[in-house]
């Protein structure tokens, strides 16, 4: 009586596949894109293979316009970002899960950064008017030139940030995906070898 063996566990093993397995599972599917009211008009389009797909140039732009939608638009982020890989045929899915890299949790440190960005850029205390720089120490007025100037300078860094971050992630993802798939057609060369020294040893 033949007993088969029992089935190889996965626990302690990484899938191959992890990073698509991400992608998949924290972006929305192309059905229910297809059925979002916003994108009907473009839905033929939104459901085309290509735009799902990761290649050399999709997977950069893809990075760069998620980041661009995550920091120039407060609110649907997601649409945004497929309404502007189409034209330029980004990689859908990943353009929409970058755009979670601005969510509630992490706006703290993005308003942090924005705010030392702006500040940086305009240098409001070295180029503050006279006039204000004269009646920064009387109360309201101190208070409302500094909320001026805190506010000025997130917003000012948030647009900085959505040109710089965008330029940065596809040079970024770039490279990564280069490495990737030079790793992995490193891999199929040594198996390819490897399979061949066992075929020529059985001679």
């Amino acid at each position: 009586m033949n007993v088969s063996p029992p089935p190889k566990s996965n626990i302690g093993k990484r899938s191959k596949t992890w990073a698509a397995d991400i992608i998949r599972k924290n972006t929305p599917t192309r059905e229910e894109m297809a059925k979002n009211r916003f994108l009907a008009p473009v839905a033929h389009r939104v459901l085309s293979p290509e735009l799902w797909r990761f290649t050399r140039r999709s997977v950069p732009r893809g990075v760069a316009l998620g980041l661009f939608a995550a920091f120039i638009f407060p609110l649907g982020q997601i649409l945004i970002s497929t309404f502007l890989a189409l034209p330029v045929r980004a990689n859908v899915p990943l353009a929409a899960l970058v755009t979670f890299v601005t969510n509630p949790f992490t706006l703290p440190f993005w308003l942090v950064i924005a705010n030392r960005t702006g500040d940086f850029v305009l240098h409001f205390g070295a180029s503050a008017p006279a006039v204000v720089s004269a009646k920064a120490g009387s109360g309201a007025w101190a208070y409302l030139s500094e909320a001026y100037e805190v506010a000025g300078a997130t917003l000012v860094g948030y647009l900085v940030l959505s040109f710089v971050a965008p330029l940065i992630g596809y040079v970024i993802s770039g490279w990564v995906w280069r490495a990737v798939v030079s790793r992995k057609r490193a891999r199929r060369l040594k198996a390819m070898e490897a399979r061949l020294d066992q075929r020529l040893g059985a001679l």
